[in-house]
């Protein structure tokens, strides 16, 4: 649960940080570009966030 709460969250704040700095939010000499492409990594890493939910609901319902 923790796993799929803190990638939501930190993909959250990086697309409002990407939507902050504009144009160079797409631009990979600055971190913030970096910080976004990660979130989108994190997504996939140990699961995608849909087999998580899956997997949370499954747990929830024994």
């Amino acid at each position: 649960m923790a796993k799929w709460w803190t990638t939501e969250l930190q993909s959250q704040v990086a697309d409002r940080a990407v939507q902050l700095h504009g144009g160079y939010g797409f631009m990979r000499e600055y971190p913030v570009a970096c910080e976004s492409m990660d979130s989108r990594a994190c997504r996939i890493y140990g699961g995608t966030t849909e087999v998580m939910k899956e997997i949370i609901g499954r747990a929830l319902v024994q």
